[in-house]
């Protein structure tokens, strides 16, 4: 129920924590009490991502190396490249400039594992291709945030080196640790297994809606232009990682896989990124935490699309050829 409705609990939670001194006046906040903790939540969950990879997955990455760069490599092209063209028509307003360029260079999200499978896409590419960048994303995104950073009152030096910092130690070694632990306990594996889904889900709506909830009056005066822009990025997204997967002659299931991939972007990442290195710049936050709104949406819309498409060919699932 948390998967196939992960927009509507998105929705929810999102609006209970913008009304949330309304409702319960003069109360506990959870949300905003919650914010300084959400890098520690945030580490947590990619512990627990890694607990999920299964073995054969991550010996897949290196097996199919080709296909895996490949796809690799055209996400982070077409989603930065997109995001600094959007990002040119915010010249005026640096901060939504920078938090649009951040949507375009963060990994791809775990949705797009969930929404392949429903696409009948390769959900074992998939998984290859989020496994892939997010142990990448140390390399590449500190580099396009030095390039958005270059020219502002911003340290460019200082904020890529804080940023490979705070890749490699919240999200490439805690998908390490949490799948090293998962192997050698298998008491923890079992327990993850379990429960480890629901638990990944819940604490990116959370980090989401939280950011939603702190920056809701900031986001009705931006609301339009923004969702506007990263609409744009979204779909040719899509456009591009299909026509890319036609190019490098991957048959429909993998392009399927590699369209969702490179259309739907860590949106939790890009929103925990942008509070730990921009203390006081809130408006960089928004277009990750609304771009989660827009690709689940879009997302959605297109699996069922695919869904609904007769096809006469066997879906490969347990390989990334």
């Amino acid at each position: 129920m948390l998967q196939r409705f992960l927009l509507f609990w998105l929705i929810l939670l999102s609006a209970l924590a913008v009304y949330w001194d309304q409702i319960f006046s003069g109360g506990v906040d959870p949300f905003k009490d919650s914010e300084p903790f959400l890098p520690y939540l945030f580490a947590l969950t990619m512990l627990v991502i890694g607990a999920l990879l299964p073995a054969h997955e991550i010996r897949e990455v290196f097996r199919r190396w080709h296909s895996v760069l490949a796809g690799t490599f055209v996400q982070y092209t077409v989603m930065p490249g997109l995001a600094f063209l959007v990002s040119l028509f915010f010249l005026d307003q640096p901060q939504l400039r920078i938090g649009i360029i951040l949507v375009g260079c963060v990994p791809g999200a775990m949705a797009s594992n969930v929404l392949t499978l429903a696409a009948r896409g390769n959900v074992s590419y998939s998984v290859c291709l989020t496994t892939s960048a997010t142990l990448l994303s140390p390399l590449f995104v500190p580099l396009f945030l030095y390039l958005a950073a270059s020219g502002t009152d911003i340290d460019a030096i200082e904020l890529a080196k804080d940023s490979f910092v705070k890749l490699l130690t919240q999200v490439v070694l805690p998908v390490i640790l949490g799948h090293l632990f998962s192997r050698m306990h298998h008491g923890f594996s079992r327990v993850i297994q379990l429960l480890g889904p629901t638990f990944a889900n819940l604490s990116i709506l959370w980090i989401i809606a939280t950011i939603v909830g702190k920056n809701e009056e900031r986001l009705q005066n931006v609301f339009l232009s923004l969702a506007v822009a990263l609409l744009v990025i979204n779909l040719l997204g899509y456009l591009f990682g299909y026509l890319a997967g036609m190019v490098i002659r991957l048959d429909e299931a993998r392009r399927r896989a590699l369209t969702l991939e490179v259309g739907m972007q860590n949106a939790g990442l890009g929103a925990v990124l942008a509070g730990q290195l921009f203390p006081g710049r809130e408006l960089i936050a928004l277009p990750p935490a609304l771009y989660m709104f827009g690709c689940m949406l879009t997302g959605t819309i297109l699996v069922q699309i695919w869904a609904a498409r007769k096809r006469e060919y066997r879906i490969p699932t347990d390989e990334c050829e």
